[in-house]
Protein backbone atom coordinates (compact mmCIF):
# COMPACT_ATOMS: atom_id res chain seq x y z
CA UNK A 1 0.00 0.00 0.00
CA UNK A 2 2.76 2.45 0.94
CA UNK A 3 4.73 1.66 -2.21
CA UNK A 4 1.76 2.21 -4.53
CA UNK A 5 0.86 5.42 -2.71
CA UNK A 6 4.29 6.73 -3.77
CA UNK A 7 4.28 5.20 -7.27
CA UNK A 8 0.64 4.61 -8.24
CA UNK A 9 1.48 3.74 -11.86
CA UNK A 10 2.80 0.16 -12.03
CA UNK A 11 4.15 0.74 -15.55
CA UNK A 12 6.50 3.41 -14.23
CA UNK A 13 8.35 0.95 -11.96
CA UNK A 14 10.40 -0.84 -14.71
CA UNK A 15 11.30 2.55 -16.19
CA UNK A 16 12.48 3.84 -12.82
CA UNK A 17 14.47 0.66 -12.22
CA UNK A 18 16.21 1.03 -15.58
CA UNK A 19 17.02 4.68 -14.90
CA UNK A 20 18.46 3.99 -11.44
CA UNK A 21 20.47 1.00 -12.66
CA UNK A 22 21.97 3.06 -15.51
CA UNK A 23 22.73 6.02 -13.25
CA UNK A 24 24.32 3.78 -10.60
CA UNK A 25 26.46 1.96 -13.15
CA UNK A 26 27.41 5.25 -14.81
CA UNK A 27 28.51 6.72 -11.48
CA UNK A 28 30.57 3.65 -10.56
CA UNK A 29 32.23 3.35 -13.98
CA UNK A 30 33.06 7.05 -14.43
CA UNK A 31 34.33 7.54 -10.87
CA UNK A 32 36.37 4.34 -10.83
CA UNK A 33 37.92 5.05 -14.24
CA UNK A 34 38.81 8.60 -13.19
CA UNK A 35 40.28 7.38 -9.91
CA UNK A 36 42.28 4.69 -11.74
CA UNK A 37 43.62 7.22 -14.26
CA UNK A 38 44.76 9.59 -11.53
CA UNK A 39 46.43 6.84 -9.49
CA UNK A 40 48.27 5.46 -12.52
CA UNK A 41 49.67 8.84 -13.55
CA UNK A 42 52.84 9.94 -11.78
CA UNK A 43 52.24 13.50 -13.00
CA UNK A 44 48.71 13.77 -11.56
CA UNK A 45 48.63 11.71 -8.37
CA UNK A 46 50.76 14.12 -6.31
CA UNK A 47 49.08 17.37 -7.38
CA UNK A 48 46.80 18.91 -4.72
CA UNK A 49 43.87 19.48 -7.09
CA UNK A 50 43.84 15.82 -8.12
CA UNK A 51 44.18 14.66 -4.52
CA UNK A 52 41.09 16.73 -3.73
CA UNK A 53 39.44 15.29 -6.83
CA UNK A 54 40.15 11.79 -5.50
CA UNK A 55 38.50 12.74 -2.22
CA UNK A 56 35.45 13.98 -4.13
CA UNK A 57 35.33 10.69 -6.04
CA UNK A 58 35.38 8.74 -2.76
CA UNK A 59 32.47 10.84 -1.47
CA UNK A 60 30.52 10.28 -4.69
CA UNK A 61 31.16 6.53 -4.59
CA UNK A 62 29.91 6.39 -1.00
CA UNK A 63 26.73 8.21 -2.03
CA UNK A 64 26.21 5.90 -5.00
CA UNK A 65 26.84 2.73 -2.98
CA UNK A 66 24.50 3.92 -0.23
CA UNK A 67 21.64 5.30 -2.31
CA UNK A 68 21.57 3.49 -5.67
CA UNK A 69 21.29 -0.19 -4.66
CA UNK A 70 18.81 0.62 -1.87
CA UNK A 71 16.39 2.35 -4.25
CA UNK A 72 16.77 -0.40 -6.88
CA UNK A 73 16.09 -3.06 -4.23
CA UNK A 74 12.93 -1.26 -3.09
CA UNK A 75 11.72 -0.94 -6.69
CA UNK A 76 12.37 -4.62 -7.44
CA UNK A 77 10.42 -5.76 -4.38
CA UNK A 78 7.67 -3.16 -4.85
CA UNK A 79 8.07 -2.21 -1.19
CA UNK A 80 9.13 0.84 0.72
CA UNK A 81 12.36 0.70 2.71
CA UNK A 82 12.22 -1.49 5.80
CA UNK A 83 13.16 0.29 9.03
CA UNK A 84 16.25 -1.52 10.32
CA UNK A 85 19.89 -0.83 11.24
CA UNK A 86 20.72 -0.42 7.53
CA UNK A 87 18.46 2.66 7.62
CA UNK A 88 20.64 4.30 10.25
CA UNK A 89 23.76 3.50 8.22
CA UNK A 90 22.21 5.01 5.09
CA UNK A 91 21.25 8.13 7.02
CA UNK A 92 24.68 8.71 8.53
CA UNK A 93 26.81 7.71 5.51
CA UNK A 94 24.57 9.69 3.16
CA UNK A 95 24.76 12.80 5.34
CA UNK A 96 28.53 12.53 5.81
CA UNK A 97 29.23 11.94 2.10
CA UNK A 98 27.08 14.92 1.02
CA UNK A 99 28.82 17.26 3.46
CA UNK A 100 32.19 15.84 2.39
CA UNK A 101 31.39 16.56 -1.27
CA UNK A 102 30.39 20.14 -0.47
CA UNK A 103 33.51 20.74 1.63
CA UNK A 104 35.77 19.16 -1.00
CA UNK A 105 34.56 21.25 -3.94
CA UNK A 106 34.88 24.34 -1.72
CA UNK A 107 38.52 23.39 -1.07
CA UNK A 108 39.06 22.77 -4.79
CA UNK A 109 37.89 26.27 -5.64
CA UNK A 110 40.17 27.82 -3.02
CA UNK A 111 43.09 25.69 -4.22
CA UNK A 112 42.65 27.01 -7.79
CA UNK A 113 42.53 30.56 -6.41
CA UNK A 114 45.85 30.04 -4.62
CA UNK A 115 47.36 28.42 -7.72
CA UNK A 116 46.43 31.32 -10.02
CA UNK A 117 46.76 34.34 -7.75
CA UNK A 118 49.76 33.18 -5.69
CA UNK A 119 51.62 31.20 -8.32
CA UNK A 120 55.13 31.93 -7.01
CA UNK A 121 54.20 30.99 -3.43
CA UNK A 122 51.80 28.19 -4.26
CA UNK A 123 54.10 25.31 -3.34
CA UNK A 124 55.00 27.07 -0.09
CA UNK A 125 51.36 27.64 0.87
CA UNK A 126 49.85 24.36 -0.32
CA UNK A 127 52.12 21.74 1.22
CA UNK A 128 51.38 18.04 1.52
CA UNK A 129 51.02 18.36 5.30
CA UNK A 130 48.48 21.17 5.02
CA UNK A 131 46.60 19.24 2.36
CA UNK A 132 46.36 16.24 4.70
CA UNK A 133 45.06 18.50 7.46
CA UNK A 134 42.40 19.85 5.10
CA UNK A 135 41.31 16.33 4.13
CA UNK A 136 41.18 15.23 7.78
CA UNK A 137 39.13 18.32 8.65
CA UNK A 138 36.71 17.63 5.78
CA UNK A 139 35.99 14.10 6.99
CA UNK A 140 35.93 14.97 10.70
CA UNK A 141 33.46 17.79 9.98
CA UNK A 142 31.29 15.64 7.70
CA UNK A 143 31.20 12.60 9.99
CA UNK A 144 30.52 14.83 13.00
CA UNK A 145 27.48 16.32 11.26
CA UNK A 146 26.21 12.81 10.53
CA UNK A 147 26.76 11.61 14.11
CA UNK A 148 25.19 14.70 15.72
CA UNK A 149 22.19 14.53 13.37
CA UNK A 150 21.70 10.87 14.20
CA UNK A 151 22.06 11.52 17.94
CA UNK A 152 19.47 14.31 17.82
CA UNK A 153 17.12 12.11 15.80
CA UNK A 154 17.38 9.22 18.27
CA UNK A 155 17.15 11.46 21.32
CA UNK A 156 14.15 13.54 20.23
CA UNK A 157 12.37 11.13 17.88
CA UNK A 158 10.27 8.07 18.52
CA UNK A 159 9.20 5.40 16.08
CA UNK A 160 5.48 5.83 15.55
CA UNK A 161 3.09 2.90 16.11
CA UNK A 162 5.93 0.36 15.87
CA UNK A 163 5.84 0.51 12.09
CA UNK A 164 8.62 -1.56 10.54
CA UNK A 165 8.56 0.10 7.12
CA UNK A 166 9.23 3.69 6.14
CA UNK A 167 7.32 6.00 3.82
CA UNK A 168 10.06 6.11 1.18
CA UNK A 169 12.26 4.04 -1.10
CA UNK A 170 15.38 5.21 0.73
CA UNK A 171 16.25 6.10 4.33
CA UNK A 172 17.22 9.67 3.53
CA UNK A 173 16.89 12.41 6.20
CA UNK A 174 13.33 13.54 5.43
CA UNK A 175 12.01 9.96 5.40
CA UNK A 176 13.84 9.08 8.63
CA UNK A 177 12.60 12.19 10.40
CA UNK A 178 9.04 11.54 9.25
CA UNK A 179 9.26 7.96 10.48
CA UNK A 180 10.59 9.09 13.88
CA UNK A 181 7.80 11.60 14.45
CA UNK A 182 9.39 14.65 12.76
CA UNK A 183 11.57 15.86 15.67
CA UNK A 184 12.38 19.53 15.17
CA UNK A 185 15.91 19.67 16.70
CA UNK A 186 17.45 17.19 14.25
CA UNK A 187 15.70 18.77 11.25
CA UNK A 188 16.73 22.30 12.24
CA UNK A 189 20.34 21.23 12.90
CA UNK A 190 20.64 19.39 9.58
CA UNK A 191 19.03 22.13 7.50
CA UNK A 192 20.93 24.94 9.24
CA UNK A 193 24.37 23.37 8.79
CA UNK A 194 23.49 22.17 5.30
CA UNK A 195 22.41 25.65 4.22
CA UNK A 196 25.47 27.28 5.80
CA UNK A 197 27.84 24.78 4.17
CA UNK A 198 26.17 25.27 0.79
CA UNK A 199 26.31 29.07 1.17
CA UNK A 200 30.00 28.87 2.11
CA UNK A 201 30.65 26.75 -0.98
CA UNK A 202 28.91 29.23 -3.28
CA UNK A 203 30.72 32.19 -1.71
CA UNK A 204 34.08 30.41 -2.01
CA UNK A 205 33.50 29.74 -5.72
CA UNK A 206 32.30 33.28 -6.37
CA UNK A 207 35.29 34.75 -4.50
CA UNK A 208 37.83 32.45 -6.11
CA UNK A 209 36.74 32.89 -9.73
CA UNK A 210 36.18 36.62 -9.30
CA UNK A 211 39.69 37.06 -7.91
CA UNK A 212 41.19 34.91 -10.66
CA UNK A 213 39.42 36.89 -13.35
CA UNK A 214 40.60 40.18 -11.82
CA UNK A 215 44.19 39.16 -11.16
CA UNK A 216 46.39 41.43 -13.34
CA UNK A 217 49.27 39.12 -14.15
CA UNK A 218 48.35 35.50 -13.55
CA UNK A 219 44.63 35.26 -14.20
CA UNK A 220 44.28 37.12 -17.49
CA UNK A 221 45.88 34.43 -19.64
CA UNK A 222 43.64 31.51 -18.59
CA UNK A 223 40.54 33.48 -19.52
CA UNK A 224 41.55 34.24 -23.10
CA UNK A 225 39.22 32.42 -25.46
CA UNK A 226 42.07 30.90 -27.47
CA UNK A 227 43.65 29.23 -24.43
CA UNK A 228 41.82 25.94 -24.91
CA UNK A 229 43.45 24.05 -22.02
CA UNK A 230 42.57 26.71 -19.46
CA UNK A 231 39.08 27.11 -20.88
CA UNK A 232 38.46 23.35 -20.58
CA UNK A 233 39.69 23.46 -16.99
CA UNK A 234 37.29 26.26 -16.11
CA UNK A 235 34.43 24.47 -17.89
CA UNK A 236 35.25 21.28 -16.01
CA UNK A 237 35.09 23.01 -12.63
CA UNK A 238 31.90 24.87 -13.53
CA UNK A 239 30.29 21.64 -14.75
CA UNK A 240 31.32 19.81 -11.59
CA UNK A 241 29.96 22.65 -9.47
CA UNK A 242 26.67 22.54 -11.38
CA UNK A 243 26.30 18.75 -11.06
CA UNK A 244 27.15 18.73 -7.38
CA UNK A 245 25.17 21.75 -6.25
CA UNK A 246 22.05 21.76 -8.42
CA UNK A 247 20.30 18.94 -6.49
CA UNK A 248 21.33 20.52 -3.18
CA UNK A 249 20.09 23.95 -4.26
CA UNK A 250 16.73 22.43 -5.18
CA UNK A 251 16.64 20.58 -1.85
CA UNK A 252 17.51 23.65 0.23
CA UNK A 253 14.96 25.75 -1.65
CA UNK A 254 12.21 23.17 -1.11
CA UNK A 255 13.10 22.91 2.60
CA UNK A 256 12.98 26.68 2.96
CA UNK A 257 9.60 26.88 1.22
CA UNK A 258 8.28 24.08 3.44
CA UNK A 259 9.46 25.86 6.60
CA UNK A 260 7.82 29.13 5.55
CA UNK A 261 4.66 27.24 4.70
Amino acid sequence: YLFHSIIPDEEAVPVLMSVFVLLTLFSFVVNMCTLYSIERSDDLSWQPRFILCENLIVSDLLQTATFGPAVIYSLVRRQTMAFNPWCYLQYMVGTASIFSSLSTITSMALERYLYVCFALRYLVIVTQMRLRIVLIFIWVYSISIGIISMALLLHNGKEENNHHVTMGLLCEPDVMEQHMGSPRPSAIFRKLFGSCTLLLCLLAHAFSYFKMSQHPSNAVLPFYMWNHTARKTVMFYCGMLFLQLLPLLIKVTSDALWEFR
